[in-house]
């Protein structure tokens, strides 16, 4: 699938896959803006990110090395989004920054999405787990 790309900074890098077979394509940092809330990474790109897909943004697994976190878990660029992307993270306790422009900081995927329709009805069927909730499964 070829989705359209644009770039909002001379410095920014396409996106690709550092692995045969991986999922997410590395996201790299073009500038940061740290304020005493967070730090903001640009990746200096735009999305066309075709209808029925979405874009997802996942922190790298190296955030475990660190004490910061993506603020809003994992970002969702819909289909009809046309801006520049960035990367907002919790700034971390020791205040140190965790990455720095150049480094990769972040991870996209490309995902279908089906087009969902709720109906409302007065039950819902049985199952083995029923409503058990949090830790209803064991530990």
């Amino acid at each position: 699938m070829k989705v359209k790309i644009k770039k909002t900074h001379k410095d920014a890098v396409i996106p690709t896959y550092a692995k045969n077979g991986d999922a997410g394509m590395d996201l790299i940092a073009v500038s940061v803006n740290a304020t005493d809330k967070y730090i903001e990474y640009d990746i200096g790109l735009a999305f066309e990110i075709p209808k029925g897909y979405v874009g997802l943004i996942f922190p790298r697994s190296s955030i475990s090395k660190t004490d910061m976190m993506l603020s809003n878990s994992v970002g969702v660029i819909d289909s009809g989004y046309r801006g520049n992307i960035t990367a907002r993270f919790i700034k971390s306790r020791n205040g140190v920054d965790c990455y720095k422009t150049g480094d990769k900081i972040a991870q996209i995927m490309i995902i279908p999405h089906p087009s969902i329709e709720f109906e409302e009805v007065n039950s819902l069927s049985e199952t083995e787990r029923g409503a058990g909730g949090y830790g209803s499964t064991g530990n």
